[in-house]
């Protein structure tokens, strides 16, 4: 129940996001063309004058300028290093919470321990990278005149291509922390079996990578990069 809970909370999430895009292509076509600055704008009344903007004009314009294409790139930054940390977050407070039980216990087996518990930190590690590839790609370290004139559609291109890993990365740390929780369990008892808790909570982590490997293709090969 709790997983379907937070797939749920999820997908209302990524909905609420396609709905961003809807707004922001409506406001796209209710604005149309920039409006002159004020010291050349004919005076009102007159034959040339534009008309007055209206309600929706305005608020077309600010949906436009909070859901800019920028904005949505670094969503998808910050989606791609804050999902998958979170996630590691979790996955490694699961297994503290095990091994300090098994360790007061048994001291010695401290290294086996923690080993087992730094294995869901590598999401978060992934995230970070995707992140700063994508960032890099966006000319935010050497060109960010480009970042500032992005693109609605190029924006949505990115934060699309941060969801593999943002998502991956967040569920199969949780997931990854407790097949590792289990794993101290197994060394309470067979403490020379660590390669096999190991080796089984390291199967988890391949989907992160595959997940990964998406990202920065995506992101490497992007058309939109400066």
């Amino acid at each position: 129940m709790k997983n379907l809970k937070k797939i749920a909370v999820l997908a209302l999430t990524l909905l609420a996001v396609l709905s961003c895009f809807t707004l922001c292509a409506f406001a796209e076509d209710v604005t149309g063309e920039p409006q002159p600055p004020v010291n050349d704008a004919p005076i009102q009344g007159t034959p040339d004058a534009p008309e007055a903007p209206t309600a929706g004009d305005t608020v077309a314009t600010v949906l436009k300028n909070i859901f800019s294409g920028t904005n949505l790139a670094l969503l998808g930054a910050a989606l791609a290093v804050a999902l998958p940390c979170m996630g590691s977050a979790k996955g490694v407070g699961i297994v503290g919470e095990s091994a300090t039980g098994l360790i007061s216990e048994n001291p010695s087996l401290f290294g086996k321990a923690l080993a087992l518990q730094a294995l869901p930190m590598t999401q978060g590690v992934y995230g970070l990278v995707a992140a700063f590839l994508m960032l890099a790609m966006l000319g935010l370290f050497g060109n960010p005149e480009h970042l500032t004139s992005l693109p609605i559609n190029a924006g949505a291109y990115y934060l699309m291509a941060s969801l593999p890993i943002a998502l991956s990365g967040y569920f199969s740390a949780v997931r990854q922390g407790r097949v590792s929780a289990a794993g101290i369990n197994l060394l309470s008892k067979r403490p020379a079996e660590s390669g096999k808790a190991i080796t089984s909570s390291a199967l988890v982590e391949t989907y992160a990578i595959f997940a990964l490997l998406v990202t920065l293709l995506l992101v490497f090969f992007s058309p939109f990069n400066a």
